[in-house]
Protein backbone atom coordinates (compact mmCIF):
# COMPACT_ATOMS: atom_id res chain seq x y z
CA UNK A 1 0.00 0.00 0.00
CA UNK A 2 1.41 3.18 -1.02
CA UNK A 3 1.05 6.71 -2.39
CA UNK A 4 3.06 9.77 -3.53
CA UNK A 5 2.87 13.34 -2.75
CA UNK A 6 0.59 15.64 -4.65
CA UNK A 7 3.62 17.59 -6.31
CA UNK A 8 4.27 14.63 -8.01
CA UNK A 9 1.71 12.44 -10.41
CA UNK A 10 -0.80 10.81 -8.35
CA UNK A 11 -0.55 6.87 -7.48
CA UNK A 12 -2.71 5.09 -5.08
CA UNK A 13 -2.33 1.71 -4.74
CA UNK A 14 -4.57 -0.69 -2.46
CA UNK A 15 -4.49 -3.71 -1.49
CA UNK A 16 -5.09 -6.67 -3.61
CA UNK A 17 -8.24 -6.65 -5.37
CA UNK A 18 -9.40 -3.48 -4.82
CA UNK A 19 -9.00 -0.03 -7.41
CA UNK A 20 -6.02 0.99 -8.07
CA UNK A 21 -5.46 4.52 -9.05
CA UNK A 22 -2.68 5.38 -11.24
CA UNK A 23 -0.53 8.06 -12.74
CA UNK A 24 -2.92 7.82 -16.25
CA UNK A 25 -6.23 7.87 -14.47
CA UNK A 26 -5.77 9.46 -11.40
CA UNK A 27 -7.64 13.25 -11.07
CA UNK A 28 -5.35 15.74 -10.98
CA UNK A 29 -5.48 18.94 -9.01
CA UNK A 30 -5.67 22.11 -11.75
CA UNK A 31 -7.94 24.85 -11.86
CA UNK A 32 -10.47 22.82 -13.92
CA UNK A 33 -12.72 19.99 -12.58
CA UNK A 34 -11.74 16.47 -14.29
CA UNK A 35 -15.53 15.81 -14.68
CA UNK A 36 -19.00 17.30 -14.96
CA UNK A 37 -21.21 16.11 -12.95
CA UNK A 38 -24.51 15.95 -15.71
CA UNK A 39 -27.25 14.83 -13.30
CA UNK A 40 -26.58 16.37 -9.84
CA UNK A 41 -28.26 15.43 -7.08
CA UNK A 42 -28.45 19.11 -6.07
CA UNK A 43 -26.71 22.69 -6.98
CA UNK A 44 -25.27 24.91 -4.60
CA UNK A 45 -23.48 28.30 -4.09
CA UNK A 46 -20.61 28.55 -2.25
CA UNK A 47 -20.50 32.48 -1.56
CA UNK A 48 -17.47 34.94 0.31
CA UNK A 49 -15.56 31.97 0.97
CA UNK A 50 -12.19 32.04 3.16
CA UNK A 51 -9.66 29.21 2.99
CA UNK A 52 -7.04 29.73 6.26
CA UNK A 53 -5.32 26.19 6.35
CA UNK A 54 -1.95 25.32 9.01
CA UNK A 55 0.36 22.21 8.81
CA UNK A 56 0.23 19.29 10.45
CA UNK A 57 1.78 16.33 11.16
CA UNK A 58 0.39 13.59 8.71
CA UNK A 59 -0.04 10.98 11.43
CA UNK A 60 -2.56 13.46 13.44
CA UNK A 61 -4.64 13.14 9.87
CA UNK A 62 -4.32 9.47 9.41
CA UNK A 63 -5.63 8.38 13.11
CA UNK A 64 -9.53 10.08 11.45
CA UNK A 65 -9.31 8.69 8.55
CA UNK A 66 -11.15 5.41 7.65
CA UNK A 67 -8.51 2.20 6.22
CA UNK A 68 -9.04 3.22 2.42
CA UNK A 69 -7.94 7.03 2.71
CA UNK A 70 -4.40 8.25 3.23
CA UNK A 71 -3.72 11.97 3.90
CA UNK A 72 -3.02 14.04 0.84
CA UNK A 73 0.18 15.78 1.74
CA UNK A 74 2.14 18.70 0.27
CA UNK A 75 5.66 19.16 0.76
CA UNK A 76 5.75 16.61 3.39
CA UNK A 77 3.09 17.77 5.31
CA UNK A 78 -1.06 17.89 5.52
CA UNK A 79 -3.14 20.18 6.00
CA UNK A 80 -6.27 21.37 7.70
CA UNK A 81 -8.58 24.35 6.92
CA UNK A 82 -10.82 26.55 7.99
CA UNK A 83 -13.32 27.76 5.59
CA UNK A 84 -16.34 29.63 6.35
CA UNK A 85 -18.59 31.15 3.93
CA UNK A 86 -22.14 31.89 3.02
CA UNK A 87 -24.27 28.88 1.25
CA UNK A 88 -26.67 29.99 -1.34
CA UNK A 89 -29.39 29.09 -3.42
CA UNK A 90 -29.95 25.35 -2.81
CA UNK A 91 -31.79 23.31 -4.94
CA UNK A 92 -32.56 19.79 -6.59
CA UNK A 93 -32.67 19.33 -10.45
CA UNK A 94 -34.96 21.56 -12.09
CA UNK A 95 -35.99 23.34 -8.98
CA UNK A 96 -35.96 26.65 -7.94
CA UNK A 97 -34.01 27.48 -4.66
CA UNK A 98 -35.34 26.45 -1.10
CA UNK A 99 -36.87 29.30 0.26
CA UNK A 100 -34.51 30.48 3.86
CA UNK A 101 -33.96 27.00 4.32
CA UNK A 102 -31.37 27.16 1.51
CA UNK A 103 -29.14 29.61 2.37
CA UNK A 104 -27.22 29.90 5.29
CA UNK A 105 -23.74 31.00 6.65
CA UNK A 106 -21.51 27.41 7.10
CA UNK A 107 -17.80 26.67 8.39
CA UNK A 108 -15.92 23.75 7.93
CA UNK A 109 -12.90 21.86 9.36
CA UNK A 110 -11.30 19.71 6.53
CA UNK A 111 -8.83 18.06 5.14
CA UNK A 112 -7.31 16.51 2.20
CA UNK A 113 -6.80 12.85 1.47
CA UNK A 114 -6.31 10.30 -1.36
CA UNK A 115 -8.67 7.50 -2.00
CA UNK A 116 -10.33 4.89 -4.59
CA UNK A 117 -11.21 8.25 -6.63
CA UNK A 118 -8.28 9.99 -6.34
CA UNK A 119 -7.58 13.45 -4.48
CA UNK A 120 -10.58 14.32 -2.18
CA UNK A 121 -11.65 16.39 1.07
CA UNK A 122 -12.37 15.05 4.43
CA UNK A 123 -14.45 16.34 6.72
CA UNK A 124 -14.26 16.77 10.22
CA UNK A 125 -17.37 19.18 10.82
CA UNK A 126 -19.33 21.40 8.90
CA UNK A 127 -21.49 24.02 11.47
CA UNK A 128 -24.36 25.34 9.80
CA UNK A 129 -27.35 27.41 11.30
CA UNK A 130 -30.82 25.71 10.14
CA UNK A 131 -31.37 22.57 12.14
CA UNK A 132 -33.34 20.72 9.45
CA UNK A 133 -30.28 20.76 6.77
CA UNK A 134 -28.20 19.31 9.69
CA UNK A 135 -30.57 16.79 10.05
CA UNK A 136 -31.26 15.57 6.61
CA UNK A 137 -27.61 15.39 5.66
CA UNK A 138 -26.83 13.49 8.89
CA UNK A 139 -28.86 11.07 7.66
CA UNK A 140 -28.51 10.96 4.17
CA UNK A 141 -25.04 11.82 3.36
CA UNK A 142 -23.81 11.00 7.08
CA UNK A 143 -21.65 13.77 7.48
CA UNK A 144 -20.65 15.89 10.42
CA UNK A 145 -22.86 18.20 10.17
CA UNK A 146 -23.65 20.67 13.77
CA UNK A 147 -25.81 23.16 13.99
CA UNK A 148 -24.47 26.49 15.09
CA UNK A 149 -24.80 30.68 15.86
CA UNK A 150 -23.24 32.49 12.95
CA UNK A 151 -22.86 35.60 11.34
CA UNK A 152 -20.69 36.83 8.41
CA UNK A 153 -19.89 40.90 8.12
CA UNK A 154 -18.53 42.65 5.73
CA UNK A 155 -16.36 45.72 6.33
CA UNK A 156 -15.10 47.27 2.88
CA UNK A 157 -12.05 44.51 2.38
CA UNK A 158 -12.30 42.88 5.97
CA UNK A 159 -14.72 40.06 6.41
CA UNK A 160 -15.69 38.56 10.00
CA UNK A 161 -16.57 35.09 10.33
CA UNK A 162 -18.08 34.23 14.06
CA UNK A 163 -19.26 30.68 14.92
CA UNK A 164 -20.60 29.08 18.08
CA UNK A 165 -22.02 25.80 18.38
CA UNK A 166 -25.46 24.56 19.84
CA UNK A 167 -26.00 21.04 19.10
CA UNK A 168 -24.07 18.47 18.81
CA UNK A 169 -21.39 19.40 21.54
CA UNK A 170 -19.05 20.41 22.82
CA UNK A 171 -21.89 23.37 22.99
CA UNK A 172 -20.45 26.74 22.71
CA UNK A 173 -17.19 25.56 20.85
CA UNK A 174 -16.41 28.82 18.87
CA UNK A 175 -14.66 30.56 15.85
CA UNK A 176 -13.38 33.90 15.09
CA UNK A 177 -12.09 34.81 11.86
CA UNK A 178 -10.76 38.58 10.73
CA UNK A 179 -9.77 38.06 7.07
CA UNK A 180 -8.61 41.04 4.98
CA UNK A 181 -9.01 40.81 1.14
CA UNK A 182 -5.99 41.58 -0.81
CA UNK A 183 -5.14 41.55 -4.36
CA UNK A 184 -6.45 38.80 -6.90
CA UNK A 185 -4.38 35.98 -8.01
CA UNK A 186 -4.08 35.36 -11.19
CA UNK A 187 -1.98 32.41 -11.67
CA UNK A 188 -2.40 30.61 -8.58
CA UNK A 189 0.82 27.96 -7.38
CA UNK A 190 0.79 24.34 -7.27
CA UNK A 191 -0.01 24.94 -3.47
CA UNK A 192 -2.77 27.12 -4.02
CA UNK A 193 -4.49 24.57 -6.11
CA UNK A 194 -3.84 22.11 -3.96
CA UNK A 195 -5.78 23.85 -1.27
CA UNK A 196 -8.62 24.74 -3.27
CA UNK A 197 -8.80 22.68 -6.75
CA UNK A 198 -10.89 19.82 -4.77
CA UNK A 199 -13.40 17.80 -6.56
CA UNK A 200 -14.99 15.24 -4.63
CA UNK A 201 -16.20 14.63 -0.82
CA UNK A 202 -15.06 11.34 1.47
CA UNK A 203 -18.00 9.91 3.52
CA UNK A 204 -18.48 6.63 5.27
CA UNK A 205 -21.64 5.44 5.04
CA UNK A 206 -22.55 2.87 7.29
CA UNK A 207 -18.96 0.18 7.10
CA UNK A 208 -18.20 1.22 3.81
CA UNK A 209 -16.27 4.25 1.72
CA UNK A 210 -18.46 6.58 -0.36
CA UNK A 211 -17.63 9.58 -2.50
CA UNK A 212 -19.45 12.61 -4.16
CA UNK A 213 -18.07 14.06 -6.84
CA UNK A 214 -18.37 18.06 -7.45
CA UNK A 215 -18.28 20.10 -9.92
CA UNK A 216 -17.69 24.39 -11.06
CA UNK A 217 -16.03 26.90 -13.09
CA UNK A 218 -12.30 27.70 -11.33
CA UNK A 219 -12.11 29.83 -8.38
CA UNK A 220 -11.74 32.94 -8.64
CA UNK A 221 -9.13 33.83 -5.81
CA UNK A 222 -8.03 36.38 -3.97
CA UNK A 223 -4.84 36.33 -1.49
CA UNK A 224 -5.69 37.58 1.97
CA UNK A 225 -4.43 38.40 5.18
CA UNK A 226 -5.49 36.95 8.57
CA UNK A 227 -5.77 39.98 11.39
CA UNK A 228 -7.07 37.41 14.08
CA UNK A 229 -8.01 34.03 14.53
CA UNK A 230 -9.36 32.43 17.52
CA UNK A 231 -10.75 28.80 16.69
CA UNK A 232 -11.63 25.72 18.63
CA UNK A 233 -13.38 23.99 16.31
CA UNK A 234 -10.26 22.18 14.76
CA UNK A 235 -9.75 21.05 18.63
CA UNK A 236 -12.99 19.23 17.98
CA UNK A 237 -11.38 17.46 15.05
CA UNK A 238 -8.53 16.71 17.26
CA UNK A 239 -5.98 19.05 15.93
CA UNK A 240 -3.07 20.92 17.06
CA UNK A 241 -4.02 24.59 16.95
CA UNK A 242 -3.41 27.00 14.39
CA UNK A 243 0.43 28.11 13.71
CA UNK A 244 2.28 30.83 12.61
CA UNK A 245 2.41 29.27 9.15
CA UNK A 246 -0.95 30.28 8.28
CA UNK A 247 -1.75 30.31 4.39
CA UNK A 248 -4.96 32.39 3.71
CA UNK A 249 -6.97 33.11 0.77
CA UNK A 250 -10.53 34.50 -0.47
CA UNK A 251 -12.94 33.39 -2.72
CA UNK A 252 -16.28 35.55 -4.36
CA UNK A 253 -17.71 32.11 -4.53
CA UNK A 254 -18.60 29.61 -7.72
CA UNK A 255 -21.80 27.66 -8.34
CA UNK A 256 -21.50 24.16 -7.39
CA UNK A 257 -23.32 20.74 -9.06
CA UNK A 258 -23.05 17.98 -6.27
CA UNK A 259 -23.31 14.44 -7.38
CA UNK A 260 -24.99 11.62 -5.59
CA UNK A 261 -22.24 9.78 -3.50
CA UNK A 262 -21.31 6.29 -4.42
CA UNK A 263 -19.34 3.21 -2.82
CA UNK A 264 -15.87 2.84 -3.25
CA UNK A 265 -13.03 0.99 -2.81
Amino acid sequence: MGWVDATSCARVTLAPGRLRITDMDAPQLTGAPPWHVDRPVMTQGWRDLAYVHWPVNPEAVSRSLPPDLRPDTFDGRAWVGLVPFRMEDIAAPRTPPIPWLGTFPETNIRTYVVGPEGPGVWFHSLDITRLLPVLVAQATYRLPYAWSRMSIEQRGDLRIYTTRRRWPGPRGTASLLRLRIDAPISDPTDFEHFLSARWGLYTQLGTRLAFARVSHEPWPLHRATVIDLTDELHQSAGYPGPTDDLHAMWSPGVDVRVAIPRFVG
